[in-house]
């Protein structure tokens, strides 16, 4: 049965608007996924055939799709309130993701929620440490074994992280090919993990909750960054997890 959701967030972060109008409108490599820059004006086309509805830089943006693409979900909306704090040294943002799930609402939203949740910290992160360096974006998923709700938890014994440590550590991460990355645990929950190097955010998906298997991607800065050579290194290291549980 079809119903409307709406899930609201708002935040500050130390850059400027500017900053942060970037990276939600051509930079979303940096903490999401690489998107085509929606075309600068309402009417203009968006990220995967939405429409730009509202077009103020660096104040609001709104882009609106009524084709989604997904069984679950016919409508999906985005929208970005971003103002000046601190005499533009600080910005606001408020951002409301809206829209229409077709089937299975509670799971859907459960999901969608904890994942903008993930996502805004991640975009935080982005603009603090990162913003705007290029990036190579990888992504990447588990097999059918790390589809259940116990699987970020193998994952985080497989990097080496206490039962106790906690988002905020400095760990010594175990990753592919026996490499130790110095990071920070700048994330952890039942549902996720984030790693920050002074290079890379490395961002675990616990997707087993919500029936799909564990998830990676890895936004990594460095200027000899090679996103291929990521994907098949934490592949075959989220592979070897999955085969030894």
């Amino acid at each position: 049965m079809s119903q409307e959701f709406e899930i609201v967030r708002e935040f500050e972060v130390d850059v400027p608007p500017e900053k942060v109008w970037e990276a939600v409108t051509t930079g979303t490599g940096g903490y999401l996924w690489p998107m085509e820059p929606p075309e600068p004006r309402v009417g203009g086309s968006g990220p995967f055939g939405s429409t730009v509805t509202a077009w103020d830089p660096p104040h609001r943006y709104t882009s609106r799709s009524e084709d989604v693409g997904f069984p679950t979900q016919s409508l999906n909306q985005l929208d970005y309130t971003i103002e000046s704090r601190d005499e533009g040294r600080r910005a606001w943002v408020r951002y409301v993701h809206s829209g229409i799930f077709t089937d299975d609402w509670n799971n859907q939203y459960d999901g969608a929620s904890k994942h903008t949740n993930f996502y805004l910290h991640t975009l935080r992160e982005y603009l603090t440490h990162f913003a705007p360096r290029p990036v190579a974006f990888a992504q990447l998923n588990g097999p059918a074994a790390s589809g259940t709700p116990q699987a970020l938890a193998a994952v985080g014994h497989a990097l080496g992280l206490g039962d106790d440590a906690a988002a905020g550590a400095k760990v010594a991460a175990q990753g592919p090919g026996g490499r130790t990355l110095d990071a920070v645990l700048d994330y952890r929950n039942p549902y996720f993990i984030g790693l920050r190097t002074d290079s890379a955010l490395i961002r675990f998906f616990g997707r087993g909750h919500w029936g799909a298997p564990l998830g990676i991607s890895v936004h990594d800065f460095a200027p000899d960054a090679d996103a291929e050579a990521n994907e098949a290194a934490w592949q075959d290291w989220l592979n070897g997890v999955f085969s030894q549980s």
